[in-house]
C-alpha cells in the first residue's frame, strides 16, 4: 500500500474531536458544549441504573459503563454529537447471558463484541451495515420493545418472588402464579412515575421527566414510609468510588459458546451506533465516519468489559437531547460522562432510596418509545415480502432468541430481494418495450435536451433501477450534490419498476429533509408497483410538500409554477443532477 492510500486509508479512523480541535475549539464551544453535557447527563443517570437492574445486574455497573464507554465512544468516535452507554437493545441479550454464563460470562462476551467491532471497522465494514432491511431493525426492535417491558412487570407491580425466567411465556406463567402478591404501594409509585413522565413530555417537553419522576417517587416513598423495593433494599448502597478493574472469573473454556452472543452484541451495538450518527447528521448536516465510529465501539466496549461494565452502544435518544441542547463538539460526550462521574462520587449514598417501581416506570416509557408503533404499522402495510420478514423477526426476537431472529430476518428478506429481482426483470423489459423505442445514445440526447430545459432554481435526479433495501442508501445523499440548494427538485422514477419498504422510507427521509429545507420534492414518472406501494404505506397523501406527477412535462410545468420561472429562460448549461 503507498502512502497515498495508506493515509486515505487512515483518514477513515480519524476522530471527530481531532478534527474539531483542527478547526478551531472557542471558549463559547466550550460553554455550549458544558451545558449540552450536563443536560445528557441528567437524563442519562436514572437510565443507566434503570438499563442495568434490568438487565440482571447492579445499579453502578450501568453508570461504570455509561461513564468509561462514553467517554470513549466521544473522544474515539466518527461523529460530532454521539452520545455512548448503555442502552435498552441489550437488555434481552445481556440478560441471558447472565442467568447462562453468569457476570464472567457476559465480561468475555463483551470483550469479544469490542475485538469483533474494531476488526468490522479495519476491514471498513461499517458501509455494509447500511443495508440491513429496514423491516428487520423495525422487527427486532419492537421484539425487544415487548421483552423489556414484560422484564418489568415484576417490579412494576412489586410481585414477590425470587427470580424472573428468561423466556417470554415461562416469565408470564410465573407473573400470573405470583400476581396475587401485588403489592399496592408499588403499584402506585409505578402510576406516578408514569403520570410525572408523560405529563412532563406533554406540559414541559424540554424538562428531564425522568430524573424528576425518579426524584418525586423518592419523596413520596420516604415521606410517607411505603413499604415498597428501593435500590438499597435490594442492593444495598451504592459505591460511591471511582470505576476500578472488576475482573470476575471469565469461563475462557465457554468462549465458543458465547460467540453468537458475542455477535449478536457486536452487531447491535455497530448497527444501533450507525443508526443513530445518521440521524444525528440529519439533525447537525454533518457526516460521520463509519468505520471510525465501529473501532470506537470496539475500544468502548472492550473497556467497559475490563471495568466489569455492560455493553455500549450510541444512544439515539441521548444524541438527539445533546444536540437539542446545543452540544458543538465530542466535548460534550466526554462532559457528559465526567458529570455521570461526579454525580455518582457525590449522589451515591441518596440513590438508595430510589424506588425500583420508578425505575420501572422509566423504562416501560422507554420500550414504547422504542416500538416505533407508528413505523411498525406502517410497514405492515408494505409489500407482502417485508410484512412476512417484520413478523417473522418480531416474534423470534420475543419468543425465541434474538440472534436467531436477526439471522431468519436477514435470510428471509434476501430470499424476498431475489423474487423481487425475478419479477422486475419482466416488468423492467416491458416498461423498455412500450415507454420509447429509442437507443442508449438517443435516450442520453433526449434527456440531456430535457435537463436544459430546467429553469434555474429547478434540478432533476434520475434514478434507473429497482429502489430496494441495498440500493435505498443512495437517497441519502442526494441533496449533497448540489452546490446551491435548489428550489425545486425534481426525482425521475420512470425506470424504477419496483420499490420496497426500504425505499419508501428513504424517499420519506428525503421528502422530510427537503421539506425542512424550503425545498419542493417533485416525483415523476412512476410505475404501477411504485405508485401502488405509496399509496399503501401513505406517501400519497402525505402532507410534507412531496409532490406526484405523471410524467416530466408535468412535472417541469409544475416546478415552473412554483418557482415563477418560463419556460423562455432554461438553464445554458447543465447542473449537478444527472
Amino acid at each position: 500500500m503507498d502512502a497515498t492510500r495508506l493515509r486515505t486509508y487512515l483518514q477513515q479512523f480519524e476522530p471527530k474531536l481531532w478534527t474539531t480541535l483542527r478547526e478551531g475549539y472557542t471558549l463559547q464551544h466550550l460553554r455550549a458544549d458544558a451545558l449540552a453535557g450536563l443536560t445528557v447527563a441528567i437524563v442519562a443517570l436514572p437510565l443507566a441504573m434503570a438499563l442495568a437492574i434490568a438487565s440482571g445486574t447492579t445499579p453502578e455497573k450501568g453508570l461504570h459503563t455509561a461513564i468509561i464507554a462514553g467517554f470513549l465512544i466521544s473522544a474515539l468516535g466518527g461523529s460530532r454529537v454521539q452520545i455512548g452507554g448503555p442502552t435498552a437493545a441489550f437488555i434481552p441479550v445481556v440478560f441471558v447471558v447472565i442467568q447462562k454464563f453468569g457476570y464472567g460470562g457476559l465480561i468475555l462476551c463483551t470483550l469479544l463484541a469490542g475485538l469483533m467491532l474494531v476488526a468490522a471497522g479495519l476491514l471498513r465494514l461499517g458501509t455494509l451495515m447500511k443495508y440491513m432491511p429496514q423491516p428487520v431493525i423495525t422487527g427486532f426492535t419492537a421484539g425487544i420493545a415487548v421483552t423489556i417491558f414484560s422484564s418489568q412487570v415484576k417490579d412494576a407491580l412489586g410481585l414477590r418472588m425470587e427470580q424472573v425466567p428468561a423466556e417470554f411465556t415461562e416469565r408470564w406463567a410465573a407473573y400470573a402464579a405470583h400476581i396475587a402478591t401485588t403489592q399496592p404501594a408499588t403499584v402506585a409509585m409505578t402510576v406516578l412515575g408514569l403520570a410525572v413522565i408523560v405529563g412532563l413530555r406533554y406540559w414541559k417537553p424540554k424538562w428531564p421527566g425522568f430524573l424528576i419522576a425518579l426524584l418525586v417517587c423518592t419523596v413520596a416513598t420516604t415521606a410517607f414510609g411505603l413499604p415498597t423495593d428501593t435500590i438499597g433494599s435490594r442492593f444495598g448502597e451504592l459505591p460511591s468510588a471511582l470505576p476500578s478493574f472488576d475482573f470476575p472469573r471469565i469461563p475462557f473454556e465457554r468462549t465458543f459458546e458465547l460467540l453468537p452472543s458475542a455477535f449478536t452484541i457486536a452487531f447491535l451495538a455497530g448497527v444501533e451506533s450507525l443508526l443513530s450518527a445518521v440521524v444525528a447528521d440529519g439533525m447537525t448536516g454533518g457526516r460521520h465516519r463509519s468505520n471510525g465510529e465501529l473501532v470506537a465501539q470496539g475500544v468502548a466496549n472492550a473497556a467497559s468489559a475490563l471495568f466489569g461494565g455492560l455493553p455500549a452502544t450510541g444512544a439515539l435518544a441521548r444524541t438527539a437531547t445533546n444536540i437539542r441542547a446545543g452540544a458543538r463538539s465530542p466535548v460534550s460526550g466526554m462532559l457528559h460522562a465526567g458529570y455521570l462521574l461526579l454525580f455518582m462520587l457525590l449522589l451515591a449514598p441518596l440513590m438508595r432510596y430510589v424506588p425500583l417501581a420508578a425505575l420501572a416506570a422509566v423504562l416501560l416509557v422507554v420500550a414504547w418509545n422504542m416500538s416505533e408503533y407508528e413505523h411498525f404499522r406502517t410497514t405492515l402495510s408494505a409489500p407482502w415480502g417485508d410484512r412476512v420478514v417484520l413478523l417473522l423477526t418480531f416474534f423470534l426476537t420475543v419468543f425465541f432468541d434474538l440472534t436467531v431472529a436477526i439471522e431468519a430476518g436477514v435470510v428471509v428478506a434476501a430470499l424476498v430481494f431475489m423474487y423481487r429481482m425475478s419479477e422486475s426483470v419482466e416488468i423492467s423489459s416491458g416498461v423498455r418495450a412500450t415507454d420509447d423505442d429509442l437507443d442508449d445514445a438517443a435516450a442520453r440526447a433526449r434527456d440531456e435536451q430535457q435537463r436544459l430545459r430546467l429553469p434555474p432554481g429547478v434540478e432533476a435526479y434520475q434514478i434507473g433501477g429497482p429502489l430496494f433495501f441495498g440500493a435505498a442508501n443512495r437517497l441519502d445523499s442526494l441533496l449533497d450534490q448540489f452546490f446551491e440548494k435548489p428550489k425545486v427538485l425534481i426525482l425521475r422514477m420512470r425506470l424504477v419498476p419496483v420499490i420496497d419498504a426500504s425505499g419508501v422510507h428513504a424517499l420519506r427521509k428525503l421528502a422530510e429533509r427537503c421539506h425542512r429545507e424550503g425545498i419542493v420534492l417533485v416525483v415523476s414518472g412512476l410505475q404501477e408497483q411504485p405508485n401502488r406501494v405509496l399509496v399503501q404505506m401513505g406517501m400519497e397523501g402525505w402532507t410534507g410538500g412531496l409532490r406526484l406527477a405523471s410524467n416530466f412535462d408535468r412535472a417541469l410545468k409544475l416546478a415552473q409554477s412554483i418557482v415563477g420561472a418560463s419556460a423562455d429562460h432554461p438553464r445554458s448549461a447543465p447542473g449537478a443532477a444527472q
